[in-house]
């Protein structure tokens, strides 16, 4: 849940692909427990969260030719599990070069040092 602004194309691309994934494991009925138990996903937003990737997706100017699939069928199955946006920054910028590097980029360029969600 780090804003997408921050993320560097890698990342940005991985996280659009995991949520694919999510969709389609939870879809074919695959535990994804262990995910929430550790707060690292929160199925209930995944369509905002496409939503949100893919928009940052087009600014950068890659393509987008695939829609989220399967929500529709899966909606009674989602669950709410709040996440830690602040520790979720923290661990992606301790991880990755270019996402730091961004984000010193992004942050540098808004004055109120906050990037506008997309």
């Amino acid at each position: 849940m780090v804003n997408p602004v921050y993320m560097c194309d890698r990342h940005l691309l991985g996280e659009h692909v995991e949520i694919h994934m999510l969709v389609s494991s939870i879809g074919m009925g695959r535990n994804i427990g262990g995910f929430l138990e550790r707060k690292l996903v929160d199925p209930s937003s995944a369509l905002r969260r496409h939503e949100e990737i893919v928009g940052e997706m087009l600014k950068r100017g890659f393509r987008h030719t695939s829609p989220l699939r399967g929500v529709e069928r899966i909606q009674h199955l989602l669950v709410s599990n709040p996440l830690d946006a602040e520790a979720n920054l923290t661990e992606l910028l301790s991880r990755c070069q270019r996402c730091r590097q961004r984000y010193r980029e992004v942050r540098s360029l808004c004055p109120s040092g906050q990037a506008h969600r997309p």
